[in-house]
């Protein structure tokens, strides 16, 4: 058994960790509410971004005449590479948030052939270094406190690569905040920006294609009119949607995952803080036991000493 001495030291050693822990906890909390706030403002915003863009491409007739040259995330291709942009922490310390989104990134990318890898956050860049895998891109340093020009340095780094043909296809892998004790890993796909499939099958896309002009059309009026009336011109309006749908995005994600992390924190040094106050009372027991001991075994000997003065 220890003696009271290194139990003691330890015991010290433990309320230290626990005053640290448990001022993390304190931050970690009153960072998560301004971080849920905004991931809760961003969220509805970048989905009506995505619904207006995604209206405005389904509407073939109001875009007819417009060249797809001229707006190249607009492009489905056949897919020969696929660029992945995965988000995760830059510290540690935050629970099982960044293994999870990390080992859901893992098996989006095996099931790709040719990938071109974007990462966001310190521990996303070593995860993937460490197995082998190479980093085109790496962002850290803002992963707990992202803003949006933050956001707009990612996205140009993917739309250059999908621009130039490097990849074919860009899926966003990031994690959605539910809760503090609730937050899941999710694949978006973000480029190209394609319409919704008539036929509501798959994963609810379509490749975007030129109008037909010999299809008939039974409204002549749907000529000039179409679905949606663009003003300024179709051209003018997706010149500047396209790229700030991207860059919405991926802010979005970045704060729902800003939250994550938060909320991951917050919850594993609540759980250390109690650890350590469970560990502290063990170790309070068995000082008091060693020290007890250590009290019993000078009481014998002080009797022993004693009743072998009296027989001499």
């Amino acid at each position: 058994m220890p003696n009271p001495r290194e139990i003691h030291r330890r015991m010290r050693s433990v309320k230290n960790i626990q005053q640290i822990t448990k001022a993390m906890k304190m931050v970690a909390a009153a960072r998560l509410r301004r971080a849920q706030e905004k991931a809760a403002s961003t969220r509805p915003f970048a989905d009506k971004i995505e619904n207006l863009l995604l209206t405005a491409v389904s509407d073939k007739i109001a875009l007819k005449g417009l060249s797809l040259s001229d707006f190249p995330l607009l492009s489905d291709r056949p897919v020969r590479k696929t660029g992945f942009i995965v988000v995760a922490a830059d510290k540690g310390l935050a629970g099982p948030y960044n293994s999870n989104v990390l080992k859901h990134a893992l098996a989006e990318i095996a099931e790709s052939e040719n990938y071109y890898l974007i990462t966001v956050g310190r521990k996303a860049k070593e995860f993937f270094q460490h197995r082998g895998f190479d980093v085109a891109k790496d962002f850290f340093g803002l992963s707990d406190k992202p803003n949006f020009e933050y956001a707009e340095q990612i996205a140009k780094a993917a739309v250059d690569a999908f621009a130039s043909g490097e990849v074919d296809e860009v899926r966003l892998i990031s994690t959605r905040f539910k809760s503090a004790l609730s937050y899941t890993p999710e694949t978006l796909n973000l480029l190209p920006v394609l319409p919704p499939a008539a036929d509501g099958q798959g994963k609810g896309m379509s490749g975007f294609q030129e109008p037909d002009d010999s299809a008939p059309v039974e409204d002549e009026a749907l000529e000039e009119v179409g679905d949606v009336l663009f003003e300024p011109s179709a051209k003018v309006l997706l010149a500047q949607l396209l790229p700030y749908y991207v860059n919405t995005r991926i802010y979005a994600a970045l704060m729902q995952s800003a939250a994550s992390e938060l909320g991951a924190r917050m919850t594993a040094m609540s759980s250390a803080t109690d650890n350590a106050s469970d560990l502290l009372r063990s170790l309070e027991l068995s000082y008091n036991k060693a020290r007890q001991a250590g009290i019993t075994r000078e009481i014998n000997e002080i009797v022993g000493g004693a009743e072998a003065l009296q027989q001499n």
